[in-house]
């Protein structure tokens, strides 16, 4: 069984793949291992035998596919999130950058490690295969044959500390979470305009019973209230039509309005009452449909760009991408795979449906030619050597991809071209992505893992514990308590595997964590390959 594996490395994939999985769905006190699963089961197949390996070209399109989709997905939400507190942001992420070299080099003054060592533990506790790399290529450009032992002493303290650098992020997220006595579900709603995350939206009809609002016009109602809903029909006198912000309001009319649950209660209370009838079963005039958006030539746009006023009779109250209801604003912009529901006219719903495509199928596909050339991009970008003094650097299979992803993804379409993917297909790369980087470690590093556990091997793990804990329990409660940043949002700041950020998302049930994973990734990419080359100078001098 062992020779048939060690011959066929994609089977080996698969079974370490479907057993993880399997394993890290498994919840002990509500807790799970999630996709991290993966990662663990591959060290244990990986300690089984040193003939078990995964072909380097596997585990780095798997990064590349991750990384690339959760750019593009994340894209709009990182450029708006820096444009609204960019230096705050910037600064709390350098300073808790810093922080954990700083923590690394305090371990080798305690414990008198070698510079290579402390490095390569400081490159796994942050699971930063490239800033190991980095450190790599200049002990072998600088000392020749006379830095083996110190590559090996690297790669023993990178291979031991990895795994830690994985649990020491989890358990620090578990930990904080309780001692900060954290409300996701209040975190969720208060973020939700910044960071879509709502699952369902709720609807009232409500009756307009407040005497100040009769004679006025909608767009005068709402401008001096902080209402987040929307308007859809209004019935007056058995006759319905569809809002409209030039609209009168008198009073006694009934108004369908949609938007979170909370959002709705409070625009109640301002206008009226809940009415007991069932305006939105009555299709005699105005007909419901869900249609799916297909058609390339309104993807990316605003949909007050679309001008549907001057060609339909419509209005679109909600639109739903994957298991998010987000509630239809002048400003939202579609994308592939979004069903998007309107209230129009009966004559109008098959002109709509041709107008947005309205097919499943093709709402699913994935453009390969805008896709190869993103990801042709962002790997061209990895290769571009960055000059830094007497040091230099590459963005490598993870930086280059991921920041071209980030910036097509804000950017959408070029003329007719779309970079953004359908969010059905997004989902998939990212979890196939993720499941064959994460098996590719695991099984390439379990048999030095169980090779270098040595005399010096429980110190190297201490190390790793403390270097990551220690950063990941620091930023979260800096972050939460002084810089008062959601904790969402920070849980994605410490996920510096993508292993810890698929937990993060679990424990949240929602997306929010993976915004903060893309403001620090790109900016973490970089700097932790330049604090390891400058730890390992400094410390070896």
């Amino acid at each position: 069984m062992i020779s048939a594996l060690a011959s066929n490395p994609i089977l080996l994939l698969f079974i370490v793949a479907s057993i993880g999985y399997l394993l890290g769905s498994f919840k002990l006190k509500g807790n799970s291992l999630g996709v991290a699963g993966v990662l663990f089961t591959g060290l244990a197949f990986g300690a089984i035998s040193d003939e078990f390996k995964i072909p380097a070209i596997v585990f780095n399109l798997g990064l590349v596919l991750y990384v690339y989709s959760i750019g593009l997905s994340s894209g709009p939400a990182f450029f708006k999130s820096y444009k609204k507190n960019g230096l705050r942001d910037f600064g709390f992420i350098m300073v808790m950058l810093i922080f954990s070299g700083l923590v690394a080099v305090g371990i080798f003054l305690l414990f008198g490690m070698s510079a290579a060592t402390i490095t390569g533990i400081y490159s796994g506790s942050t699971t930063n295969t490239p800033a190991l790399v980095g450190v790599i290529d200049y002990i072998n450009n600088t000392y020749d044959d006379a830095g083996a032992v110190q590559v090996n002493e690297g790669v023993i303290g990178y291979s031991l500390s990895y795994p830690m650098g994985v649990l020491g992020g989890i358990i620090a997220i578990i930990a904080m979470e309780r001692f900060l006595k954290v409300d996701y579900n209040e975190e969720r709603r208060r973020l939700r305009k910044d960071y879509p995350s709502d699952k369902f939206l709720s609807s009232s009809i409500v009756e307009i019973t407040n005497d100040k609002l009769d004679g006025l016009a909608l767009r005068d109602i709402v401008k001096d209230r902080v209402w987040d809903v929307r308007f859809s029909r209004i019935i007056r006198k058995d006759e319905v039509t569809l809002a409209n912000y030039d609209l009168v309001i008198r009073k006694g009319d009934l108004v369908m309005i949609i938007g979170p649950e909370e959002e709705v209660e409070k625009a109640v209370v301002d206008l009226g009452r809940v009415s007991k009838s069932h305006l939105e079963f009555d299709r005699s005039q105005f007909d419901v449909k869900r249609i799916f958006v297909s058609n390339p030539d309104v993807v990316g746009h605003k949909l007050s760009a679309l001008n549907l006023n001057q060609k339909y009779h419509a209005v679109i109250s909600r639109i739903r991408r994957g298991d998010l209801d987000l509630l239809a604003r002048d400003d939202t912009i579609l994308e592939l795979g979004d069903r998007v529901r309107f209230i129009a006219r009966r004559e109008d719903l098959r002109a709509l449906s041709e107008y947005f495509g309205d097919s499943y199928f093709d709402s699913s596909k994935v453009n390969i030619f805008s896709f190869g050339l993103g990801i042709g991009l962002g790997l061209l970008l990895g290769m571009i050597e960055i000059p830094l003094g007497d040091l230099s650097f590459k963005l490598g299979y993870a930086g280059g991809p991921l920041i071209v992803g980030l910036i097509l993804g804000a950017i959408r379409r070029t003329g007719k071209l779309v970079w953004t993917l359908p969010y059905s297909s997004t989902i998939t790369l990212q979890q196939i992505g993720l499941i064959m980087l994460l098996a590719g470690i695991g099984i390439n590093s379990g048999s030095s893992f169980v090779n270098s556990l040595n005399q010096d091997a429980i110190l190297i793990i201490l190390a790793s514990v403390i270097i990551s804990l220690f950063t990941a329990i620091g930023t979260l409660w800096i972050g939460y308590k002084i810089v008062k940043l959601p904790f969402s949002i920070l849980m994605g700041m410490v996920s510096n595997q993508p292993a810890i950020l698929d937990f993060a998302m679990n424990r949240s049930e929602n997306s929010i964590p993976q915004y903060g994973y893309t403001m620090i990734f790109p900016i973490a990419a970089v700097m932790k390959i330049i604090i390891a080359q400058l730890m390992f100078i400094l410390l070896s001098s």
